[in-house]
Parts: C-alpha cells; structure tokens; sequence
C-alpha cells in the first residue's frame, strides 16, 4: 500500500514515530560523548522510553484526528432525505472550524433541496392545472358545441343532414387539434422523431406565427450527438426563453442560434428588447431559475445576460453524448 493511501492517523504517526526512532539511534551511536560505558540497561531504559513516547505520540494524536475520521464518515453516509444530521463541533479550533462548515453546508443543500422539491411542486400542480384549463376551456367547449350540434341535427329535416354533419366534423376537427396541440406541449413529437434542429425549426415558427415577431434562426449543419436528457433541456430552455420574450421583452425581433463547440452544442437566444439588469439574471427567479435548473440536470452552464445592442442573451451550453 502506497503511504499517500494510508489513513491520515497512521501516516502522522509514521512520521513522529520515524523521527523518534532516528533521535533515538544518534543517542545511543552518540554514547561515548554522553556516557563512557553505556550499560545494556540504559539501552532497555532508552527503548522502553521510546516505546512510551510512541505510544503517547499515537493516543494524543489518536484523539487529536478523531473528529476528522467522523467528519469523512459522515460525509461518507450522510442523506438529504433525513436532514438534521450534524456534527458536534468539537476538537482543535481547525478542526472545529472544519466541521462546522460542514454543517453549514448541510444546511445549505437541505435548504436547497428543500426548495427545489417546492418549485418542482408547484410548477407540477400549475401543469396541471393549465391542461386542465386547456381541456375545460378550448376542448371541453368545442365538444360541447358538438353535442349541441347533434342534438339539433336529430330535430334536423333530412335535407339539411349534409350541412349539420360538415359543421359538427369541423368542431370534431378542432378539438382533436386542442389536443394535439396540448400534447405536444408536454412532449413534442418532433422532437422525438425528427431531432433538435426541426423541433427548434417548428417551435420558432409556431413562436413567430402567433406572436408576430421576426425570428431568425441560425443552425449548424454538423452538430455533436446529444442525449436524450440534453436534446429535451435545449428545447424547454428554448422555448422558456421564447415565452419570456413573449411577455416582457417588448422586442421585435429573435435571434435564435445552434452550434458547435468542444465536446458540447451551444443553444443561443437573443432579443432586441428592453433588456434586463444584472442582478436579475443572476438572481431570476420563476422561468429563469427552472432553465437553470434544466442545465444542471443534464450537466449544462447556463447564463443570462444583458445583450450586446440592448435586450436579453440566454446561452446554454450541454455536453456532447460520450461515443
């Protein structure tokens, strides 16, 4: 076993132990300066000092690096799921010092985990509600409006049969489209089966036709293979970017770019809005802490920033798929 391998007690303990030993061999090699005839007691005498000493050596600092031995065993077992697991500050000030710390660090992260499960909780139950909406509101109305229809259509004479059944196909035809349009909002289908490019292409299109701003896109030939994970982070990241641009920009016009990088692919967009302060991009909280969120999930950097000509830059850079 290498020495750098060994536990931290025992390499200290070598040392001293080594250092003791080498004071003890100039002693007696030195025995003529110090005594004319060193007896064969005195060197039991010497031995047995050094065999104290060692011993002495290994409980003081035994005691001294314990709080550390329980500091990586905690550290080594600790669970987010049972918080409140902390460590007694205690021994040397460095120590001490040390572990607590580390408990502030726990507090840190079960605060931070703490929040996450909330915000992932209430973007979970505002999912739900706005399908729900979607599905009272726009399909559940269209399907009434055909039981409406159906229900004039059987006091209909025969002869307007052929008009009733077209409008009632055409309210059928709409609902059907609601809800594609609200599963692909959940999980878009082009995504999956096409790739990133083309459900970008799609997404700022759809963006564009429904809001009226010019979107220009800017996608490289040749990308890195991404995973799957990271293929669906580039999009939401996307297309949060492009609903933020929708409610607070007041821009014009959207600059939307893909491109390469070493061992990664870079999701740009850019407005030409009324721009944002930096505090806020470091601070945001809603959409710009859920886009954060999705590039740590998938190992990514995400940054907000003012933009060079006034608005808002987002960049989120994910890692390439290991082939």
């Amino acid at each position: 076993m290498r020495f750098s391998r060994l536990p931290l007690l025992w390499r200290v303990f070598a040392i001293n132990a080594a250092l003791l030993v080498v004071a003890t061999l100039l002693v007696i090699l030195a025995r003529d300066e110090i005594h004319a005839s060193l007896a064969f007691v005195e060197g039991i005498d010497v031995a047995a000092g050094l065999v104290v000493m060692l011993a002495a050596n290994f409980v003081l600092l035994r005691q001294t690096l314990r709080p550390i031995e329980r500091l990586a065993e905690r550290m080594q077992t600790v669970d987010l799921l049972r918080p409140g697991q902390r460590l007694v500050e205690e021994g040397a000030s460095e120590v001490s010092e040390l572990m607590h710390v580390f408990n502030q660090m726990l507090d840190r992260l079960e605060t931070e985990r703490r929040d996450s499960g909330q915000r992932a909780l209430r973007a979970q139950e505002s999912e739900r509600a706005r399908i729900a909406r979607g599905l009272h509101d726009e399909v559940g109305q269209v399907l009434t409006g055909v039981l409406l229809q159906l229900d004039s259509l059987a006091r209909s004479p025969r002869n307007d049969l052929a008009d009733a059944v077209d409008e009632t196909k055409a309210a059928v035809r709409q609902a059907l489209e609601e809800v594609r349009r609200i599963a692909q909002e959940l999980r878009p289908e082009m995504l999956e089966h096409l790739g990133l490019v083309s459900a970008l292409t799609e997404l700022s299109r759809t963006f564009g036709d429904q809001t009226g701003l010019q979107i220009d896109r800017r996608f490289a030939r040749e990308l890195p293979p991404l995973s799957d994970e990271a293929e669906l982070a580039v999009y939401r990241v996307a297309q949060e970017s492009l609903t933020n641009v929708a409610r607070h920009a007041d821009a014009s016009r959207v600059q939307v770019e893909l491109e390469p990088s070493v061992g990664s692919v870079v999701l740009r967009v850019v407005d030409d809005g009324r721009g944002i302060d930096e505090r806020t991009a470091a601070n945001g909280h809603g959409g710009l802490r859920g886009m954060r969120e999705q590039a740590v999930l998938v190992g990514g950097a995400l940054a907000v920033k003012p933009a060079r000509e006034g608005g808002v830059e987002v960049r989120l850079e994910v890692p390439a798929k290991l082939t």
